[in-house]
């Protein structure tokens, strides 16, 4: 399905190569402030083109909003945005211009959607292809909108922890204060906020562009400011809605939250979070391993997470491989794709776990009680 949300609600549209793409937004309230000029910087850091280290694919990426605003406010309708393609080169997927015996690319969704629905775009990645998440920002960016006038102190920050073998763990105090600036930073076009690390990793990744290959990595998020209570048990705790909104990004291959994976090698003595009383009067935890949420429920401490992306598909490398007739072939594949994806994959995990995030958030007002 291409609907996300259940309160907070979003439908994108669009394929990699069509005239262009964008989404609905419904369940916004009223009287937010809003403009072209909230949603516009989240795209510009997701665009292709910005770095050597990314696709070399020239789009502006500048948003429209059709429906749901009048003099700069939400209606409370349903918000209509797009954005236009500009720079497309259908020339370049020739090697699947034939609908019945394509090259559908080694573990590209070519095949797959192939098979599923008896046709598929005959260039770029279709539904598949990165450009569909341009809805998702704008999405996350109208989120964060809401929680500028109602929830200020919600804050969502992700960064590049991870390319290939090379790993940022950031220590948890920084984790409370990093910034979007920070990760943004010029030397950091990995976006990793780590000087030495971020240049390790811009280091791989041109060498892996230069040998027509690609590598995958990890984006790491962090949300502050979540009020207590948010996620609905059993089925949509709020990990499992963050799972589910991490992994319906493309290239997605795993997810863990709070200790993750390595929490399951300690004991519950060294893995439980102590209650300690705040400052404010209220109950905290001395620790945070579970990353903000018990029970499925927001707790009030920091949530975080990392989400592990694959290497792209999509390489110039020469590859032995069938068409769908079964026919050997060897392919490589031409257009302009990123050598590894999780630089620009930062702004789609902030904007993924925004509107999550704003989701639970209208969810929980619907039963809350003074």
């Amino acid at each position: 399905m291409s609907t996300f949300g259940r309160a907070y609600r979003i439908t994108t549209f669009g394929e990699s190569h069509c005239h262009g793409v964008g989404v609905i937004i419904d369940g916004l309230p009223a009287n937010i402030p809003l403009t072209e000029a909230d949603i516009q910087p989240q795209l510009t850091r997701r665009r292709p083109g910005q770095s050597a280290l990314a696709t070399a694919r020239q789009e502006a990426d500048q948003v429209l909003i059709m429906s749901g605003t009048e003099h700069g406010k939400t209606l409370g309708t349903p918000i209509g945005a797009m954005v236009r393609n500009k720079d497309q080169r259908p020339g370049d997927y020739g090697f699947q211009s034939e609908q019945k015996a394509f090259v559908p690319r080694p573990s590209h969704a070519d095949y797959t959607y192939q098979m599923k629905y008896g046709n598929k775009a005959s260039s770029g990645g279709g539904r598949s292809s990165a450009r569909e998440t341009i809805g998702r920002c704008i999405g996350g960016a109208v989120a964060e909108a809401y929680f500028k006038k109602h929830y200020p102190q919600i804050e969502v920050v992700a960064w590049v922890s991870r390319v290939g073998p090379i790993q940022y763990d950031m220590p948890a105090e920084r984790m409370k204060t990093i910034t979007r600036d920070e990760v943004d930073a010029a030397r950091h076009l990995s976006r990793c906020p780590n000087d030495e690390l971020a240049d390790k990793m811009s280091e791989l990744i041109g060498t892996v562009k230069a040998d027509d290959d690609s590598i995958g990595g990890w984006v790491s998020c962090v949300i502050r400011g979540a009020p207590v209570g948010l996620g609905e048990p059993c089925f949509d705790k709020l990990e499992a809605m963050l799972a589910h909104a991490m992994m319906s990004i493309p290239a997605t291959k795993g997810f863990q939250i709070g200790s993750g994976f390595e929490g399951s090698s300690v004991r519950g003595s060294k893995h439980n979070d102590p209650f300690v009383k705040g400052e404010d009067g209220k109950l905290r935890t001395s620790t945070n391993n579970s990353g903000g949420v018990q029970g499925g429920i927001s707790n009030g401490e920091d949530v975080f997470f990392s989400v592990a992306f694959k290497p792209p598909a999509t390489i110039s490398k020469a590859q032995a491989t069938c068409d769908m007739d079964g026919t050997e072939t060897t392919l490589e594949a031409k257009g302009r794709h990123d050598p590894c994806v999780v630089p620009r994959a930062v702004p789609i995990v902030e904007a993924m776990a925004s509107m999550t995030v704003m989701d639970a958030i209208l969810l929980q007002k619907t039963r809350h009680t003074e």
